[in-house]
């Protein structure tokens, strides 16, 4: 596992870039870079779990690990879902199992900075650093607008 490092300068406010990250209807918007279809079910909370699903109910469940509003949000990937349930563990699953995600809102000089570290297989790296900085400039314009 590697970690990868993103951030983007965002002329808005912390609280509105963090509404654009985890309301429903722009999380959609700008995680559909990764996966069309792409959305989560989460009441958002520390503790809670999350499914990441694309259109066809494939993807990931993890849990929020901490969770400080309007600054930091922790996730820890767990599994993967298929067809909407739960997979049991399996080699692939082990490898990246307990892998963090964590978006971090910090106030700079006339913006918000948003970083993001994500835990990552080698094998994923070249996807996520191509579809990453696209995810955050759809997040930078949607702040903006």
């Amino acid at each position: 596992m590697k970690t990868l490092h993103f951030e983007i300068n965002i002329n808005a406010t912390k609280e509105k870039v963090w509404d654009i990250l985890w309301n429903d209807a722009t999380y959609t918007k700008w995680t559909s870079v990764f996966c069309e279809g792409s959305h989560a079910i989460s009441d958002w909370k520390e503790g809670s779990k999350i499914l990441f699903l694309d259109g066809k109910k494939d993807g990931m469940f993890s849990t929020i690990a901490a969770l400080v509003p309007n600054e930091l949000m922790s996730i820890k990937h767990l599994g993967m879902v298929k067809n909407g349930k739960e997979m049991e563990m399996d080699k692939e699953t082990e490898s990246w199992s307990g892998a963090k995600e964590i978006y971090t809102l910090k106030e700079a000089k006339n913006n918000i900075k948003l970083l993001v570290d994500v835990d990552i297989t080698e094998d994923h790296a070249k996807f996520f650093n191509e579809a990453f900085p696209k995810g955050l400039q759809k997040v930078k314009e949607l702040s903006e607008a």
